[in-house]
């Protein structure tokens, strides 16, 4: 099978944990599949952001547009009309003039997503669409004047008060949920993309994240977004028959915000298992990394990252290669 298959293991890469003897979840993780099938290892520059790694990964380009619209795109939220503004919106509770960023929400999201829904009349005369993801997480377009500039997750930060009737729609839910609001940020609207690379084939992006799917997108590849991992490995396998597959493995990002390094090491080992189940005759498979994301700190680390392939890519092992040099590379050895 002559496809490519790219898998991310999103912020595989960390910081040494206590828990682990002062090892990364990545050292210990027993994946005897990616053990075995690797022979050629190198790395790349990561960057901090999913979006940013990948738009440069697949275009040689970092992004012109933000990270909300690329998340509209991969959603499938109106965004292209020049009147709308995109806005990702995160659990955060707003508590003494500060965003504090709200992660492990299973036991408000719901509340979370339902609060919000009771309250999106307040944007009626502004065409909202919106769209719940990950973790009480969402993605709102709508028409506006004006694009805010807000403080991004991970990191705390001074809050950024919001006007017009989305400041009042995230008042509004922080007075019904105790503080807990969903905050905007990422916002923007449609913009420039850089062409991708030439030489892809007829590609499909599997991934439970509207990020690596909306730099898909925009790209002009097919986008299944697939909230389930044990459902995302067999229809990534039956695309594989028809064209090159990217697979994002978001969920070792996820928790290592909640800072489980145990549950990392976990979902390294599943989806080790989950690649010798569906794809053991792939033949060009392309692990890779975009940044760290510490288990320490629930940050992401900007640092080198693995690419590591079961075919020889004509790089040199063990040297930090340039991120726009990669896919061109890689398909010229396909």
């Amino acid at each position: 099978m002559s496809n490519l298959l790219f898998v991310l293991l999103d912020g595989a890469e960390d910081d040494p944990c206590p828990q682990l003897d002062g090892k990364k979840p990545i050292d210990v993780a027993e994946m005897p599949f990616l053990e075995s099938r690797v022979t050629h290892r190198c790395r790349t520059t990561g960057r901090g952001y999913t979006q940013l790694f990948l738009n440069e990964f697949f275009t040689g380009h970092p992004p012109e547009i933000e990270r909300a619209v690329l998340e509209a795109m991969g959603l499938g939220l109106s965004i292209k009309d020049r009147k709308r503004v995109a806005y990702r919106l995160s659990p955060a509770r707003i508590e003494d003039s500060m965003v504090h960023w709200c992660y492990n929400n299973d036991a408000f999201k719901d509340e979370l997503q339902e609060c919000v829904m009771s309250h999106m009349d307040i944007l009626e005369p502004y065409d909202p669409e919106i769209e719940f993801f990950v973790e009480g997480r969402a993605v709102l377009t709508m028409e506006s004047d004006t694009v805010p500039e807000t403080p991004a997750p991970p990191v705390d930060a001074p809050l950024v008060e919001i006007g017009g009737p989305l400041g009042e729609l995230i008042s509004a839910v922080s007075e019904d949920m105790g503080g807990v609001t969903e905050y905007p940020w990422g916002c923007g609207r449609f913009g420039n993309q850089y062409p991708g690379f030439q030489g892809i084939r007829n590609m499909t992006a599997f991934s439970d994240s509207p990020t690596s799917l909306g730099i898909c997108a925009s790209l002009g590849y097919d986008v299944r977004l697939v909230y389930d991992l044990e459902s995302r490995f067999p229809a990534a396998r039956e695309a594989l028959e028809h064209g090159d597959v990217f697979l994002h493995i978001d969920e070792v990002d996820e928790y290592s915000h909640q800072k489980d390094p145990f549950k990392k090491k976990a979902v390294l080992e599943r989806t080790d298992e989950l690649m010798a189940e569906y794809f053991p005759d792939a033949d060009r498979i392309i692990y890779f990394a975009d940044h760290g994301t510490s288990c320490v700190t629930g940050e992401h680390i900007l640092t080198d990252v693995p690419v590591w392939t079961n075919f020889d890519i004509g790089l040199e092992e063990g040297r930090i290669h340039p991120l726009d040099e990669l896919v061109p590379t890689i398909i010229k050895h396909r």
